[in-house]
């Protein structure tokens, strides 16, 4: 039960350092010459990557709750883990890692609308691709999903 508590313990850590590399980085939508992500543009000009602010053609309304959600992401998965680490020495078998997933399940969801929203509202009719913090967000957004379950499951355990 200990080696399955560390494992669950990586798989969490892991789950919030793509979550903050996902919300930080500027790798949402990438083009050659430039950078986007929810907070800023780089753009590539004269040998150097310069710093812009994100076009005002952007609906701020779900940027903000892009933002917003990518950060409710962040926040909720660091609850869980603090959570998850006191309800081993606090609470009984049977109700231990409850709140856990439900805080994990809470990220995994905050990230899915975060990246849903923009999916479907940012760079319809641009050149580009997703980049690597999109990517990033949707395998935290896996991870999470999968961290929630296995709490879940693993609150039905007895050892």
């Amino acid at each position: 039960m200990l080696v399955l508590l560390a494992l669950i313990f990586l798989l969490h850590i892991a789950t919030i350092t793509l979550l903050l590399a996902a919300t930080i980085n500027n790798g949402w939508w990438v083009t050659d010459t430039m950078s986007t992500d929810v907070w800023a543009r780089w753009v590539y000009q004269n040998n150097a990557w310069n710093y812009t602010s994100l076009p005002t053609s952007y609906p701020q309304d779900y940027l903000q709750t892009v933002q917003a959600f990518t950060v409710l992401a962040c926040i909720f998965s660091i609850l869980g883990l603090f959570v998850f680490v006191a309800q081993l020495f606090t609470l009984k078998k049977g109700q231990r890692f409850t709140f856990s997933g439900i805080f994990q399940f809470i990220a995994c969801l905050c990230i899915m609308i975060a990246a849903s929203i923009y999916t479907d509202i940012f760079h319809k009719n641009e050149q580009g691709s997703y980049g690597p913090s999109f990517i990033l967000a949707w395998i935290s957004f896996a991870l999470s999903f999968i961290s929630s379950v296995v709490y879940f499951v693993l609150r039905k355990k007895t050892a």
